[in-house]
């Protein structure tokens, strides 16, 4: 553990999300400066507004402009405020803005409506109407105004903000009921260029500190040595490692077999799962999420460094891969153990290693890659495969145009989602996991991180189209028989499982849970590289399960 490397990944990755979000607040600055338009003013669309009383009140600036204006404008606020109306069938308007009490002094015991609230997209006013019998004087006669314009035709107030409460008026010039116009509001703020420029700096020099403190304390954590090749971990001594053709079919491999990717996702299903307990996992892993959202934003952080490593020298920072292969391994674990699968009630370690925990994911260490390929296939060559994958997972979006505006919504429900949920009920009312239904989730979830794999850079032989079920890759190397007898629904004979221990595979000692040892890396709460372990010879029934592998017989190189 490197206590160390964990502080810097997560001051850095605070410091970067700070700095997007000023980044954000530069964007948002900066287009509301330039959209400032019609003689420099920021403004709504023309709508119409009407009263059956005297006049109408805008208690507050930020109603006509889509709270555009602050209610009370503070001291030093350097902006100004438009409107502009005319009124209908040719009738003189007037527009004013006056403090709020002078206002209310003015139309107390008057019938008049104000304007509570205004959306424009689509176009939606609401009133509060004010009773009364007092006929109001002319508008124009009123010496109180800080503002105000009034005429036939259309009618233009502009108005430098000013501390304190206001209210806008809008009346017939004349003082009659009712009161109807066409309106325009529009808000400025000369303030906007200089916040632009000082977020702009501000988000700049926060991700200058925060990024290369993600990167070193991701590469710190990724740093122990090289993951296990193929045939490394979970090999037979001396037995010969896959190759993986361009393509990711296995060379030679008839139609419908398996297929070989060097991504390789296995699961092995626990015999002795909790009816219940699957409904409070979400809660039991908070403590997970909490930490993968931090190793997530370094994980994209990281993705973003090792492209241009890619580009300029063809190759992938190897403590870098180690840290994002260790990541995605980490959520597996965590996925396997809630709702990607709920394999298994075995709590997931924090660590970012390979440990014996029944699911497992690793990627071989590409020594050379394509910087052709690096340009494109994250986006443009993995299109098919991401479009699998959110219907898969129910991120497909589509863009729909509701209530007059542009809305995104999803498309459909999650397969996954769905199965999970089915297994999940299964498993409450029976104490049964269907064994057809785990190995077909374990081939969704398979096909899902091998792209995962090749959209973050980790490799350039193209995913399969192809569903691998069952709890084993075919990636890889046959398994090591274990030392305990596979339990479960259609296991073959043998002594009874240990506890916690996963569930049996009618595929018989191929398809038995191998031991997942293998050089491993510093991680968050993780052990450093392990040399092998020594592994002892079961007595008893369990024997009857396979022979052992002692300490020197296994294929796991030492550090």
């Amino acid at each position: 553990m490197r206590p160390g490397r964990i502080v810097m990944l997560v001051l850095g990755t605070l410091s970067a999300l700070l700095g997007l979000g000023l980044l954000a607040g530069a964007g948002a600055a900066g287009f509301g400066n330039y959209v400032q338009r019609d003689n420099g003013y920021f403004t709504t669309p023309s709508e119409r507004y009407a009263t059956s009383g005297y006049a109408l009140t805008t208690p507050r600036l930020d109603i006509m402009t889509e709270r555009g204006v602050p209610d009370a404008v503070p001291v030093g606020v350097v902006g100004s405020l438009m409107l502009s109306g005319s009124g209908e069938s040719g009738k003189d308007i007037f527009i004013g803005v006056g403090p709020r009490s002078d206002v209310a002094a003015y139309l107390d015991g008057v019938s008049h409506a104000e304007i509570t609230d205004v959306r424009f997209n689509p176009f939606r006013v609401e009133y509060r109407s004010v009773a009364g019998a007092n006929v109001p004087a002319r508008p124009a006669d009123q010496s109180f105004w800080a503002a105000s314009a009034t005429g036939a035709g259309e009618q233009q107030l502009e108005w430098d903000l000013r501390s304190g409460s206001w209210a806008v008026v809008i009346m017939n010039a004349d003082a009659s009921p009712p009161t109807a116009v066409e309106l325009k509001a529009g808000a400025r703020s000369e303030l906007l260029w200089p916040v632009f420029v000082g977020l702009l700096i501000g988000g700049v020099v926060f991700l200058l500190i925060g990024i290369p403190l993600i990167v070193l304390g991701a590469a710190g954590l990724g740093r122990g040595g090289p993951p296990p090749m193929p045939g490394q971990s979970w090999a037979v001594a001396g037995a010969a490692a896959p190759q993986f053709p361009a393509a990711g079919a296995a060379a030679g491999a008839p139609p419908g077999s398996a297929a070989v990717y060097p991504a390789r996702l296995s699961g092995y299903l626990d015999p002795k799962l909790s009816r219940w307990l699957w409904l409070f996992k979400w809660f039991l892993a908070i403590p997970h999420f909490i930490v993968l959202f931090f190793l997530w934003f370094a994980f994209g952080v990281v993705t973003i460094v090792a492209w241009f490593a890619i580009l300029f020298t063809g190759r992938y920072p190897r403590s870098l891969f180690n840290f994002n292969v260790g990541v995605l391994r980490w959520s597996w674990r965590v996925a396997f153990y809630s709702y990607a699968a709920l394999g298994t009630d075995i709590y997931p370690p924090f660590t970012l290693a390979r440990t014996d925990y029944p699911a497992d994911f690793d990627v071989d260490y590409p020594e050379k890659l394509s910087r052709g390929l690096v340009l494109v296939k994250s986006w443009l060559l993995a299109i098919p495969h991401l479009l699998i994958v959110a219907l898969l997972t129910g991120t497909a979006q589509t863009w729909v145009y509701r209530d007059g505006r542009w809305a995104q919504v999803g498309v459909g429900v999650s397969l996954l989602g769905l199965l999970v949920l089915i297994a999940g009920v299964v498993l409450l009312f029976t104490g049964a996991y269907a064994r057809g239904l785990f190995d077909f989730l374990l081939g969704l979830n398979r096909w899902i991180y091998r792209v995962w794999a090749y959209v973050s850079l980790m490799r350039d032989e193209y995913p399969p189209f192809h569903l691998d079920s069952g709890p084993r890759d075919p990636g890889d190397t046959a398994a090591i028989p274990p030392a305990w007898s596979p339990a479960g629904p259609g296991a073959p004979g043998g002594g009874p499982a240990g506890p916690g221990a996963p569930g049996g595979d009618p595929a018989g000692p191929t398809n038995a849970r191998p031991t997942n040892g293998g050089p491993g890396f510093y991680g968050i709460g993780g052990p450093a590289a392990r040399g092998p372990e020594k592994r002892e010879t079961p007595a008893g029934p369990e024997a009857a399960a396979g022979p052992t592998v002692p300490a020197s017989q296994d294929n796991r190189p030492s550090h």
